[in-house]
């Protein structure tokens, strides 16, 4: 459960406004489980723009290739601190620091030719140009036919690990599926000798053929591209989660990408300056899909400027009881009526028995199900979101709204 810069900020978050996240993280949320905050992509750019990404980027490195934070954005890593110091700011606050990283090697490196650290191999002997980013112009790909290809993963991530780095999303390693490097990544991790989290994005088409794999290597997969502030991108992540669900487990997790709500779009690739064009129903929707899938949560939208009534939601007590407690999360009905599907899912913890009834039709629609087709008993029915309960005998009935969700918490009959 996190912050992650890329939906308000795109390319061009600054050191001052991820400490301000930071801040309203700890103030707001870290109460409700909410405790990491990522610096996405072209964090080494330092003319980084909205709506885009750079050709020919002047980026930051250091005597090895490695990227080094732009000191116009983050002031602190001047003189070859990386981010150490923000880091440092933001473990004080019991937070955890991560940060976003491309696959392969910067294009500048290999144009300068610079020298792998520990080896007697350059840049330009480790590139693979024939397997490059289709949509980011800053890396060439590594061969990882040659040694110096693990070498310079690994003296990379150990420079993350120095500056206290808690969580890497390092992406285009999914679509298509980059096994060797992932691998590789994984492998540079565990030579650093600090507990990072590995994300990998993005997730296009990604087959759970890939399970056993990314298992082994790491603890979140992306299972979509972008999803931004439509509801169209949310409910084709019912498919997917429904697909994923079943194989979600401790220590590797599919995640169904981050959260477009509150204030994004500020300078980022996708749209301008606005407020989530998620209907309020649509927003409780996606969280409590994202939930009952066990998706990681990853808040897109500025804390510090977006709406209070959007803080209220993400500190939800239910939203951190589910991610941390529930288990067997699965859709359970999927049936078309007239002009939408009832979508229902269940799960369950050692107390208690969890049910959410989605309704994706254009307009409100009351709906009936029976507790038998749940496995769920008659008892007591507390609504997660509007804190409202109710006895039920027999059926589940309720008055679901537009793309909306009824997300139920439910209690046996004392007997």
């Amino acid at each position: 459960m996190g912050w992650n810069s890329w939906d308000c900020f795109g390319t061009t978050v600054t050191e001052a406004e991820v400490l301000a996240n930071a801040q309203v993280m700890h103030d707001k949320l870290l109460a409700s489980g909410w405790d990491t905050v990522v610096v996405d992509i072209a964090w080494y750019d330092p003319t980084a723009r909205s709506h885009g990404y750079n050709t020919d980027a002047p980026i930051v490195l250091d005597d090895h290739g490695r990227q080094l934070p732009a000191p116009n954005r983050f002031p602190s890593a001047a003189d070859g601190a990386g981010f150490r110091p923000l880091a440092a700011a933001v473990h004080d606050l019991g937070l955890k620091f991560g940060l976003h990283i491309m696959r392969g090697i910067p294009r500048r490196a290999v144009e300068l030719d610079l020298p792998v650290l520990g080896t007697e191999w350059t840049a330009r002997e480790i590139a693979d140009p024939e397997h490059v980013c289709a949509w980011n112009p800053d890396n060439l790909g590594l061969n990882h036919d040659h040694p110096g290809a693990q070498a310079y993963y690994d003296a990379q991530v150990a420079q993350f690990a120095a500056w206290g780095v808690d969580f890497i999303k390092a992406d285009d390693m999914l679509a298509p599926y980059h096994d060797r490097e992932i691998a590789a990544y994984a492998k540079a991790i565990e030579r650093s000798g600090r507990d990072i989290v590995l994300s990998l994005s993005p997730g296009t088409h990604l087959s759970t053929h890939h399970l056993d794999h990314l298992r082994a290597n790491a603890q979140m997969w992306r299972i979509s591209d972008d999803l931004w502030d439509r509801w169209e991108d949310v409910h084709a992540q019912f498919a997917r989660l429904a697909r994923w669900a079943p194989f979600q487990q401790a220590g590797g997790w599919a995640d169904a990408d981050m959260l477009p709500l509150g204030h994004i779009g500020i300078r980022a690739e996708r749209g301008d300056d606005r407020a989530s064009r998620l209907t309020w129903d649509e927003q409780k929707t996606l969280l409590t899909l994202w939930v009952m899938g066990r998706s990681p949560l990853m808040m897109g939208g500025d804390l510090p400027t977006t709406d209070d009534e959007t803080l209220a939601l993400l500190a939800n007590p239910a939203l951190s009881e589910l991610l941390t407690s529930s288990y067997d999360g699965r859709e359970v009905i999927r049936e078309p009526l007239d002009d939408g599907e009832l979508i229902v899912w269940t799960a369950r913890s050692q107390e208690s028995a969890y049910v959410a009834i989605f309704w994706t039709g254009e307009s409100a629609r009351k709906v009936s199900v029976p507790l038998e087709s749940l496995a769920a008993a008659s008892g007591q029915a507390h609504d997660l979101w509007d804190g409202t309960s109710q006895p039920v005998t027999g059926h589940l009935e309720y008055d679901v709204p537009a793309h909306g969700v009824r997300w139920l918490k439910l209690s046996a009959a004392a007997s």
